[in-house]
């Protein structure tokens, strides 16, 4: 009876252990479906808008800083989508003008705190970050549109060349979060007097091959108004007429994986965030619309 009852346990084991092998084995050769996110995020409030007189001996002019308004609004921006969204963000990618720099550096900070403390108000009320979290690039391609539309001709460099020191606007982020291994995809500036059509192509060309560099994960662009607006109008479909400070513009598609290899769909705009801070009207309308 008990050499029966013994063979008897060990064949249903067999049984069971062959079944989960060949359901593994089915799973692999199945779609594995996912979600990718990108959220498109406008900087926080520039100084040039607040006090004008900032410019008379700025040096450089085109490159205004935030105030101290537009630092709170940032990492209340960062608390607001690490409360609202229902997927963790991966990987921060910004352009190296400093407002975005420092827009970026606040709302990681309010991401990748260990404590989340709802009367916090900037990074300097955050007392230890988790590195882990995510990573952190400064890429050339999210920079403001280059013409005279967005700065100034007075303002802006007289040879036409932005010129940033990469080490010490990666110095302003979290210590430990910039990833070095990352190679941007414009390794240079974009030239001075692009057109519209020219830095719209920018952005939306940006968007896809970063997403499709980093497929299985969720990405923060940090970026300027026309970044934002090109990505809404162009998903949505809208004409967008305005985008306020920390305005996000929400991306999503679908993923699967099977085999090894990687199939994307199209960006649809979504909206997780209780206000993205966009304000559009349909092209067949004047109606306003907030999201």
């Amino acid at each position: 009876m008990y050499t029966t009852i013994t063979s008897n346990v060990v064949s249903k084991v067999t049984a069971a252990a062959a079944t989960i092998r060949a359901t593994m084995e089915s799973a692999k050769s199945k779609n594995l479906d996912s979600y990718q996110n990108i959220l498109m995020m406008r900087h926080g409030d520039r100084i040039d808008k607040i006090d004008p007189l900032w410019l008379d001996t700025a040096a450089r002019p085109w490159d205004p800083p935030l105030v101290q308004d537009g630092m709170v609004r940032a990492f209340q921006t960062g608390q607001r989508i690490r409360s609202q969204i229902q997927f963790p963000i991966h990987r921060v990618f910004v352009s190296p003008f400093i407002r975005c720099i420092q827009t970026a550096s606040e709302v990681i900070a309010a991401l990748s705190a260990v404590d989340f403390d709802p009367n916090a108000t900037s990074s300097k009320d955050v007392t230890s970050i988790d590195k882990s979290k995510l990573k952190v690039s400064i890429e050339f391609g999210l920079s403001e549109m280059l013409n005279s539309i967005a700065i100034k001709p007075e303002i802006a460099p007289k040879d036409g060349k932005f010129d940033f020191m990469i080490s010490e606007l990666e110095a302003i982020f979290p210590d430990g979060m910039v990833d070095h291994s990352v190679d941007p995809v414009y390794k240079e500036m974009p030239q001075w007097e692009e057109t519209v059509e020219g830095c719209t192509d920018r952005f939306l060309s940006l968007i896809k091959t970063l997403a499709d560099k980093y497929p299985s994960e969720n990405l923060l662009l940090v970026t300027h108004g026309e970044g934002v607006r090109t990505t809404f109008a162009t998903f949505k479909g809208v004409h967008v007429y305005d985008v306020e400070y920390c305005g996000c513009a929400e991306l999503r598609r679908q993923v699967s994986s099977k085999d090894g290899s990687t199939k994307a769909g199209d960006f649809e705009v979504i909206t997780s965030l209780s206000q993205c801070g966009i304000k559009y009207h349909s092209l067949s309308t004047t109606d306003q619309t907030s999201a």
